[in-house]
């Protein structure tokens, strides 16, 4: 079957469901065929095309105008859907039992079957999506012979709409983890648990970790867990909306803001110390997933990084209200 086909039927499956945004495959195809026409362009843009050896050259209004575009808006809406569904799923997975409870009451799932379940609906949505993404924009590259749709692909990921990219996806893939772990430390053993990704794993190479985990037979996913800022083991891990992950006290060091006040008080002008992008520390995801797999994975790291933070932060947080107080009294 080809894509096209499969991935129409999988959102039309989907949409019975519920309503989910994805991309616009087959009709980002219909516009892609009208670039095939050379004859629909006008004398002076084919005579453009011609000397840059392009099958549609940068004046196209077909491409510039509405491919890139309407692809672009539709990436935002699907990073966007799986961000919020995956993030409410994992806030219920370390709610409290109250709140597990009160779910149950309603109606929705709690137990660790319907919460793998839902994981691998995300899982599968944000595979499919990636994989429509790569294969469109392949499409786009070959009818024009040009490396525009790779450079809109790495123009997106520096932007962070690229679905795989999503801070939200790394946390599943430590709930995979934890989820599983946590079965053996209990000695449940659940009849024929629908697998959330295959050949999902916290790693170790060359002395550095990793999460890694393979999607697909063609997609597969690492992410390094190695600080750039204190150059170990990410320790109460944040993910920066540049996507880039600290330890949460680095990132307030990087920030320049004091541990008491939060990221969300830094300066927007502030910059990631890998990518330099600005304006990324206020939307700062915490990786409470993550969190616990390296506590459970690095138990003696965590025990003495644990204590060496709470003497920091207890000294900042001394500093901070010695401060408001002299600013208080005037003395």
């Amino acid at each position: 079957m080809k894509f096209c086909k499969k991935y129409e039927e999988y959102m039309q499956e989907q949409k019975e469901k519920k309503n989910l945004p994805g991309v616009g495959f087959k009709k980002l195809k219909k516009i892609l065929k009208k670039c095939r026409r050379r004859d629909h362009l006008p004398s002076r843009i084919a005579s453009i095309n011609q000397q840059h050896g392009n099958n549609c050259p940068r004046e196209c209004a077909v491409c510039d105008g509405t491919f890139f575009p309407e692809l672009q808006k539709e990436m935002e809406d699907v990073v966007g859907w799986f961000n919020e569904n995956a993030q409410k799923l994992l806030e219920l997975h370390l709610a409290s039992s109250f709140k597990k409870c009160l779910t149950w009451f309603k109606g929705k799932t709690s137990h660790h079957l319907g919460l793998i379940q839902e994981g691998q609906d995300l899982v599968n949505y944000a595979l499919i999506n990636a994989v429509a993404i790569r294969k469109i924009l392949k499409k786009y590259d070959k009818i024009h012979e040009s490396s525009q749709g790779q450079a809109f692909k790495t123009q997106v990921q520096k932007r962070r709409i690229e679905i795989l990219q999503s801070p939200w996806l790394c946390e599943l893939m430590a709930f995979h983890i934890n989820l599983k772990e946590s079965q053996k430390e209990s000695g449940a053993v659940l009849a024929s648990p629908p697998s959330l990704f295959g050949g999902c794993s916290f790693i170790f190479d060359d002395g550095k970790p990793f999460l890694s985990c393979e999607l697909s037979d063609s997609v597969k996913v690492d992410i390094d867990l190695t600080c750039s800022i204190c150059l170990d083991t990410v320790f109460d891990p944040i993910s920066l909306t540049c996507g880039h992950i600290y330890c949460y006290m680095c990132a307030c060091s990087a920030a320049s803001v004091n541990v008491v006040d939060g990221l969300k008080a830094a300066d927007p002008s502030e910059k990631c110390p890998l990518c330099r992008e600005v304006c990324v520390y206020k939307g700062a995801v915490h990786l409470d997933e993550l969190s616990i797999l390296l506590k459970r994975s690095c138990q003696e790291y965590w025990e003495e990084r644990r204590k060496t933070e709470r003497a920091e932060r207890l000294q900042q947080a001394k500093e901070y209200w010695d401060y408001q107080c002299r600013s208080f009294t005037g003395i």
